[in-house]
């Protein structure tokens, strides 16, 4: 079930009208509800892996008990282990066994020993990255003494598998969303309507802008053999802003959604695109995995302190983990160890921590300086994305071989690929919205807030007609995959 799908155009209205007419009086029977619902939610996908969520539901709710019970360290190890290895068994078993497998019978290769890889060929279920990484965080804390173990087996499951954010994010923390789901909510006319706005901003990045995008950009990879050097930038640019509407446009509808509910869920999306230099971007962008990574892999690991050498180390770990995360293939990998190589200046000036407020605050326009650190920091990242999109590390590096050649300096032809001049004002309008609500949670938070009902109301209709309109052929969420 896709969030830009009928059906769940149908399942939304569906819930709330449940959840605050029928179920409203006590929050016990809404979290009922809302765990029936994401289950719901979740078969439609695949009803064969609800199981599997279920059983990983299980094993952290009464490992989280154990652990909470026992004031002996060497049991309440065990019980941790036993949680942590179980949920990466899985996740290396669904995701990464092939992978393992197939790089290890071409390593053998090399040295002229010929096997044949053993495979599973096993459906990857979807979310598997994210709803691990929620119990993960979960264990951790209590492991740790940070929170106590959940007792109320249905809060805790919601947590795991409430839908705005069971498939692809943000990646919650128990910290921030359990006490959520304990209290007592009640509806908020404004809340809900913000959540409305940002649902129908999500929608506009993921249909119009994301989807079109995604025309040209598949276009240009996959034939990029026949396409000149300074044709395959702009196919490398097209897919920078597909991943953004796509993903970011998921988390705005994840959360818009949430607030429908009366439930805050963490941002995900800072405006990364208007970012000056690489570790400000790593701020903005999937926010979530970011902190995530931070706090339970780059603080215990030393985070920063010590030497020049020591944050260096744990610096490339994080990029390297985090492009593993990603998916099971080298290209990730390198993905990831060159958003690590981008940001080393940062680390040898100590200079990671110099642009914390958004850009150009409380002005309309940046400075040249600004613009030019924008646009390098862009160009990097578009650089990277090449790898992340490609099938393989060949056609990567193929892709990148043809951009350098003579042909860059040739006027780019987008023969073929459905580039069009509307999708080119499309996305100059979106960059613009998106600067002018660049201090907001998100981009139309304020817009024409000030003005009178019926200007804010024909803009609202105007995004309407847009997404009606210039709907591009519907594609399936990026991050489903990881």
């Amino acid at each position: 079930m896709f969030f830009n799908s009928i059906w769940f155009a149908l399942f939304l209205p569906i819930v709330f009208f449940l959840y605050w007419f029928v179920t409203n009086k006590k929050v016990g029977f809404q979290n009922i509800l809302l765990l029936v619902s994401s289950y719901f939610f979740y078969a439609c996908w695949d009803y064969r892996f609800l199981f599997l969520l279920i059983f990983s539901t299980l094993l952290d709710y009464y490992t989280g008990i154990k652990m909470s019970e026992s004031d002996i360290k060497k049991k309440r190890r065990f019980w941790f282990w036993l949680s942590v290895s179980v949920n990466l068994g899985f996740l290396g078993v669904f995701k990464y066994f092939d992978f393992f497998s197939t790089s290890f019978a071409e390593a053998l290769s090399h040295f002229g020993i010929q096997i044949n890889p053993w495979t599973l060929n096993v459906i990857l279920p979807v979310g598997i990255s994210f709803y691990t990484f929620h119990g993960l965080s979960y264990v951790i804390d209590i492991y740790q003494g940070k929170i106590k173990a959940e007792k109320n087996f249905i809060d805790y499951s919601v947590f795991v598998s409430f839908f705005p954010l069971l498939v692809a994010g943000p990646i919650e923390r128990a910290t921030h969303l359990l006490p959520q789901i304990k209290a007592k909510r009640s509806f908020d006319f404004n809340t809900a309507v913000d959540g409305l706005k940002q649902i129908l901003w999500g929608l506009f990045k993921k249909v119009v802008i994301a989807d079109n995008c995604a025309q040209v950009a598949n276009a240009i990879f996959e034939n990029s053999a026949n396409y000149s050097g300074s044709t395959l930038v702009f196919g490398a640019i097209f897919f920078s802003f597909q991943i953004y509407g796509d993903f970011s446009g998921y988390s705005d509808i994840a959360l818009g959604t949430a607030k429908l509910f009366g439930i805050d869920l963490l941002r995900n999306f800072a405006y990364p695109y208007f970012s000056r230099d690489i570790a400000e971007f790593w701020r903005r962008w999937h926010i979530s995995l970011s902190s995530w990574f931070k706090d339970y892999l780059y603080i215990p690991l030393g985070g920063s302190k010590g030497g020049t050498i020591t944050k260096i180390r744990n610096t490339f770990i994080i990029f390297l983990v985090s492009g593993f995360w990603h998916g099971a293939n080298w290209t990730f990998i390198i993905w990831g160890f060159l958003n690590a190589l981008c940001i080393m200046p940062s680390i040898f000036f100590n200079t990671n921590r110099n642009n914390l407020e958004i850009v150009a605050k409380g002005r309309y326009l940046p400075t040249l300086k600004e613009l030019l650190q924008i646009g390098v920091t862009f160009s990097l990242t578009s650089f990277a994305w090449i790898f992340f999109r490609s099938k393989s590390v060949s056609l990567a590096f193929d892709y990148i071989a043809k951009i350098f050649s003579k042909s860059l300096f040739t006027i780019p032809g987008f023969s073929g690929t459905g580039l069009s001049l509307h999708l080119c004002i499309l996305i100059l309008f979106f960059i613009l919205v998106e600067w002018r609500g660049k201090e907001q949670q998100y981009a139309i938070a304020k817009v024409f807030a000030k003005q009178t009902k019926l200007i804010r109301f024909s803009w609202y209709y105007l995004l309407v007609l847009l997404i009606f309109l210039f709907a591009g052929a519907n594609q399936q969420f990026i991050y489903f995959q990881f």
